[in-house]
């Protein structure tokens, strides 16, 4: 991409920004060589893990690439058969141990952040190398003792063989001759040799070497002639370690080397990671977020089109006053006036250089619904570079970059024109700008233009394929107030700014006086319209508030009106709790009843078991107990299962299924606060419909019960419960007589049937089957 063009944007500023959020020299490096790339597929990965980034930095904001650093000329030099000094192998040893922390890291969370893995992935884990490192060279840089066999024993005979020394003149302190001939009772070094700080004067009074002579001449720094053999002995030692440091340094760096291009490749891993952490922190620094990147079509035509969305320069900061754009679809060329220091520049630059941006895989300062294409090239003439060595005046200087512009642009480039036509006659120079800006229409080359000729706002405004963008100006404190609309051309402006820069007043007023009509009327217009709609945007502004309030009303309406059928659903809950409580007592009369008859067959019993049903019959016929309007009753009987809400047929109670026993065909219901245990012929699946009443009991009808009961394959605790239905549901048929079949077998179920049929208060009489009605094997009831 056109590099000149790229310095009028600003975009090195970008790369050095981005340079700063970095971590180590790898990853700077990078930041500072990142460029716009043209490969859609490339560049929406670079935006996603960017993204993928932010996320992640978001949960952990303390994430980074710890401790790594740039290595890579440390490997380049073992491979060399050069010796690594301590401090560069540690260095090695510590960067090692941080890419190993990084991937095991991200290796973690992959499954969230999976483009983040795909890098760290490759990173190459060199755990021997860390160890090895850490057991021969201490975090201070020393080489350990036992960095090898060798050196141990060579630096334990130095510690004896310095103890000696040290004994021995430490002897010689305490001497009564020391105390005589020494200046100081001190041992020190000259030159890796022990000495004593003797008198100039008693020098000859102790034999040994003089090393050294104080700054005063007062003192000799010798070594006694006691010590020098064991003095010797340790500069024959420290050679021995220094040539046995060399070596274990040499197999460190040995195997550094050997390992070189794994190195170098997780290091550039390292840098991409780190590069793509700094995108994302100057992302949340700048509020910047990942634009969708229009993918080219083959003819390079289609999605050649910019949609930014509530967008700023990313170097104004919280100044920058956002604005929308869209160029490509409706036209192709977008001429931009308005006032002088009113924006024009800053948004021709924030064009461009939000583009450049998108393509590097930077996010960009705008809103998430922003499009941008890719393209081939961005080409800018933005500024005044005039040269007095070239001879170039501004206007050539300008028509240089243009020239080389119109050669280079295509239907896949993006042209920014500053001021086109400027810095020569007016004429002349708004004819060949309406040329220029024809010419890149004819091309399809989407261009961004700013001017303050009047022709060229007219152009725009009747050409097709142009259209006319201003800064707003605000007529009333006569400043420019940032804001781009579509549509309508701006005034300059000029004198109004001129005044407002501190030209004094009656300059002011002679330069109004010098102006035409034509252009006094033409700039009243272009202010008139720019107020105008100006007020317009209020009045969207405010109708845009009072339907937020509105949408607001209504959502609290709605809440409301929620609030108020959940508390009629509790309420009409509630009631039926009440009249399932009532129905249960009174279901247990009816049980009651049942039982005394059971106990005591009497006429008197009987008749009040009779008063007793009609009771309850004219409870249940009540207003009360009648379903509300709307509902109805469950018309289809399905099979039954636990949890099934089901309605009592007699009483017209809804319930909920607790239990179901297949032998005995009875099921235990529950009803509101109440539990029964009831037949599986009494009730009926039931689905209650949302937000209405249950079905409300009835009057007990009529019922169709079957001529006979088949009781073969019963358990003998099941026939009671079973036949004991039975007979109440005949009872209510009006059936006065019935067939028990009970088989002959054993005679059990037969003996079990009679037995209970005798103390039954329905059962008036009962016999054995005649041979047509099934002989021995049924009995046959009477009932009352």
């Amino acid at each position: 991409m056109d590099e000149k063009s790229l310095e009028m944007l600003e975009f090195p500023r970008i790369r050095e920004i981005l340079a700063d959020y970095t971590s180590f020299s790898a990853s700077r490096e990078l930041a500072m060589n990142i460029k716009p790339l043209q490969d859609h597929a490339r560049i929406t990965l670079l935006l996603q893990q960017t993204a993928e980034a932010r996320s992640l930095l978001a949960l952990d904001r303390g994430f980074s690439i710890g401790s790594a650093r740039d290595i890579r000329d440390k490997a380049k030099l073992a491979t060399l058969e050069g010796i690594l000094d301590p401090p560069s192998l540690l260095e090695v040893q510590q960067t090692l141990n941080a890419l190993h922390d990084l991937r095991r890291y991200l290796k973690s969370i992959s499954t969230d952040f999976p483009l983040l893995w795909s890098v760290a992935e490759e990173i190459v884990d060199l755990p021997q190398i860390e160890k090895d490192i850490a057991s021969c060279i201490d975090p201070a840089g020393d080489v350990l003792d036992n960095a090898s066999p060798e050196l141990a024993g060579i630096r334990a005979q130095l510690r004896n063989t310095r103890a000696q020394i040290l004994e021995k003149l430490e002897g010689i302190v305490k001497s009564p001759r020391g105390e005589r001939v020494l200046q100081e009772d001190v041992i020190t070094e000259r030159d890796g040799r022990y000495v004593l700080l003797v008198k100039i004067e008693n020098r000859h009074d102790l034999k040994g070497i003089v090393h050294d002579i104080s700054n005063t001449g007062v003192t000799v720094f010798m070594e006694p002639t006691a010590t020098v053999g064991l003095g010797n002995a340790i500069r024959e030692l420290v050679v021995e370690e220094r040539h046995e440091i060399e070596k274990v340094l040499r197999l460190l760096t040995a195997e550094v080397g050997a390992h070189a291009d794994e190195i170098t490749r997780s290091i550039e891993l390292t840098a991409d990671l780190d590069l793509i952490l700094a995108k994302a922190r100057y992302a949340i620094r700048i509020n910047a977020v990942e634009p969708h990147i229009l993918e080219p079509s083959a003819d390079g035509k289609k999605n050649n089109y910019i949609k930014l969305v509530e967008a700023h320069h990313p170097l104004l900061g919280e100044k920058a006053v956002p604005f929308s754009l869209e160029l490509g679809e409706k036209y192709s060329v977008l001429v931009i006036t308005g006032p002088n220091t009113g924006g024009k520049t800053v948004t021709l630059k924030t064009i461009g250089l939000l583009n450049v941006m998108a393509q590097s895989g930077l996010p960009i300062p705008a809103d998430g619904s922003s499009q941008l294409p890719i393209f081939n090239n961005v080409f800018a003439d933005i500024g005044d570079e005039q040269s007095i060595e070239q001879t170039l005046s501004t206007f050539s200087w300008h028509i240089q970059n243009i020239v080389h512009i119109i050669g280079q642009a295509d239907g896949r480039s993006l042209v920014l024109l500053d001021e086109l036509g400027t810095s020569t006659d007016p004429a002349e120079g708004s004819a060949l700008a309406r040329a220029l800006l024809r010419h890149f229409l004819s091309k399809s080359v989407l261009t961004v233009a700013t001017t303050h000729f009047t022709d060229l706002k007219a152009f725009a405004h009747t050409t097709p394929g142009l259209n006319n963008a201003s800064l707003e100006f605000d007529a009333k404190t006569l400043t420019p107030t940032y804001r781009l609309t579509f549509g309508i051309p701006g005034g300059s402006n000029a004198i109004a700014t001129a005044a407002r820069l501190g030209i004094p007043a009656e300059i002011i007023n002679d330069a109004r006086s010098l102006l035409s009509g034509n252009s006094q009327e033409l700039e009243s217009l272009l202010a008139n319209l720019m107020e105008e709609k100006q007020k317009i945007a209020v009045l969207e502004r405010d109708l845009v508030v009072e339907k937020e309030k509105l949408q607001r009303r209504s959502a609290e309406m709605d809440k409301e009106l929620q609030r108020l059928k959940t508390e009629e659903r509790r309420n009409l809950q509630a009631e039926r709790d009440a009249i399932v409580q009532e129905a249960a007592e009174l279901h247990k009369e009816i049980r009651q009843a049942a039982t005394e008859l059971r106990k005591e067959k009497t006429s008197a019993r009987l008749e009040e078991a009779k008063k007793s049903l009609d009771r309850v019959r004219k409870e249940i016929a009540t207003e009360r107990w009648q379903p509300p309007p709307g509902t109805t009753a469950e018309e289809e009987d399905t099979t039954i299962k636990i949890g099934d809400t089901v309605r009592l047929k007699e009483a017209g109670l809804t319930g909920t299924v607790l239990t179901i026993n297949e032998d005995s065909q009875e099921i235990e219901v529950q009803a509101g606060v109440t539990k029964m245990r009831l037949g599986l012929n009494g009730v009926v699946k039931s689905t209650p419909a949302p937000d209405k009443f249950a079905p409300a009991p009835k009057v007990p009808a009529a019922r169709r019960v079957a001529m006979e009961l088949d009781l073969r394959g019963k358990r003998a605790d099941e026939v009671e419960p079973i036949l004991d239905t039975y007979l109440n549901d005949a009872a209510q048929s009006n059936l006065s007589e019935v067939r028990i079949i009970h088989g002959i077998a054993t005679g059990t179920v037969r003996a079990i049937v009679r037995d209970f049929l005798k103390n039954h208060p329905l059962s008036i009489s009962f016999r054995t089957g005649r041979p047509d009605e099934g002989g021995d094997g049924v009995t046959v009831v009477k009932l009352q």
